[in-house]
């Protein structure tokens, strides 16, 4: 058969092509150890980081692995992915759900399965892997389209809240901080999309290399198509994360109009006092002799010199463009 689970019953030995095996036990490692002869590389061993521990040469063929994105959007994990290729069988050991493996799984149902080699289900599994990669860029890209509108309509937005007569300043500051925090999530998601990118990268030349004698006529051509694609897919991943960097110095360009708006106003206000608060300070002296205690109008004199030299600057601020 085609693929085989490692979910199959304890004594049922386990014998196929493709021993696909999800965050599997010691148990179930034994039995594909048992049926293959492979021995299946641990957690532990796929996360190492070195290229020479992520690509190795071994007595029965290749040890690859790399880090995936799980493709959940901007909450995606990144977490190793192992392959082990020999002539007669491929083993792959992940630690999380991947879209890609069930579709590879689906067309080995529905074609010819049987006859697939180690090699071509492992180049199946390549040019699935690339596709959901990129199915998941332009999602973020569409994401990042939206996050721009948002972004840089963020003024027109406003004042149609305030005409509505919400608390603009509040959700003004409420709608910045979701968008700083969705253009980090993207952020962060195309750095573990980049990872993926990297690590299948690295694996294609690697292969071709040690399996040239296994590529010949149409599986050195996929070879070459996946590895033109990945390349592609970099150049937009970049771009793209371009694109998010852009978004991010706009949302904290919005940050300091907003934060200079309110230290206007504390400015404004700060001025406008300042003249009112002179004269009745001068008014509230205790000097014996002031020509204004005589006057009948002195009091209601006082209070229109305050709210004129309150006035007055409100006025100038106006002018100039403040207010």
């Amino acid at each position: 058969m085609a693929s085989s689970s490692a979910s199959s019953g304890p004594s049922e030995p386990i014998r196929g092509l493709w021993y696909d095996l999800a965050d599997p036990s010691e148990e179930e490692a034994r039995r594909v150890e048992a049926a293959t002869g492979i021995a299946v590389p641990s957690r532990k061993a796929l996360s190492e980081v070195e290229s020479s521990s992520r690509l190795r040469r071994i007595e029965q063929g290749l040890s690859l692995s790399t880090p995936m994105s799980t493709l959940e959007g901007p909450d995606s994990q990144l977490l190793p992915l192992g392959f082990v290729i020999t002539k007669d069988h491929l083993v792959t050991v992940r630690f999380h759900a991947l879209r890609a493996f069930d579709e590879a799984k689906k067309q080995l149902t529905e074609g010819d399965g049987e006859k697939a080699g180690s090699v071509a289900v492992f180049l199946l599994l390549l040019e699935e892997l690339v596709d959901s990669l990129a199915d998941a860029l332009e999602e973020a890209a569409g994401d990042l389209d939206s996050l721009s509108t948002r972004i840089f309509d963020f003024d027109a937005s406003a004042g149609r809240s305030r005409r509505n007569g919400a608390q603009a300043p509040r959700r003004r500051d409420v709608a910045l901080r979701r968008i700083l925090r969705s253009i980090g999530r993207h952020g962060k998601a195309l750095g573990k999309i980049r990872a993926s990118l990297l690590g299948l990268e690295r694996i294609i030349p690697f292969v071709a290399d040690q399996c040239e004698d296994l590529l010949q006529g149409e599986a050195e051509a996929r070879f070459e198509t996946i590895r033109r694609d990945i390349a592609s897919l970099d150049e937009f991943e970049t771009r793209m994360t371009d694109n998010n960097q852009f978004l991010l110095d706009a949302a904290l360009g919005l940050i300091n109009i907003e934060q200079n708006n309110t230290f206007r106003i504390l400015t404004v206000v700060s001025v406008v006092g300042v003249p009112p608060t002179l004269v009745a300070s001068m008014y509230g002296m205790n000097f014996k002799h002031m020509p204004e205690l005589d006057w009948a109008y002195g009091y209601p004199y006082a209070l229109a010199l305050i709210l004129m030299s309150a006035v007055l600057p409100l006025l100038y601020f106006r002018i100039k463009g403040w207010l």
